[in-house]
């Protein structure tokens, strides 16, 4: 199982790839497989993020039977906070207490 550091370090490696993949054009997504090739990161450990992610409404996912990830796309949400991480506003890792959101 993965330590909290390690966790913290696959969600922020999810946000990233899949960031840098899509251009931050939500209509676009990255295959499951895509992410776990580009990251070398395990399994259970690359659904452990997409799900957190999805739960702080970051990214959307559609899952493959046994809980796989087969399409992850970035929401709304998820483009204004890595857009606003780029621009050096935002929270180091996502949290507990969601996206950082301009005034």
């Amino acid at each position: 199982m993965a330590t909290l550091r390690e966790r913290k370090t696959y969600r922020d490696q999810v946000l990233r790839v899949l960031y840098e993949a899509v251009e931050g054009n939500r209509l676009l997504g990255i295959t499951g497989s895509q992410l776990r090739r580009d990251l070398h990161v395990p399994e259970q450990d690359l659904a452990a993020a997409c799900t957190y992610l999805a739960g702080e409404g970051l990214i959307t996912v559609d899952w493959e039977p046994g809980n796989t990830p087969a399409m992850v796309t970035l929401t709304h949400e998820g483009i204004r906070h890595m857009e606003a991480e780029e621009e050096g506003t935002a929270q180091a890792v996502p949290g507990a207490d969601g996206p950082a959101r301009s005034a």
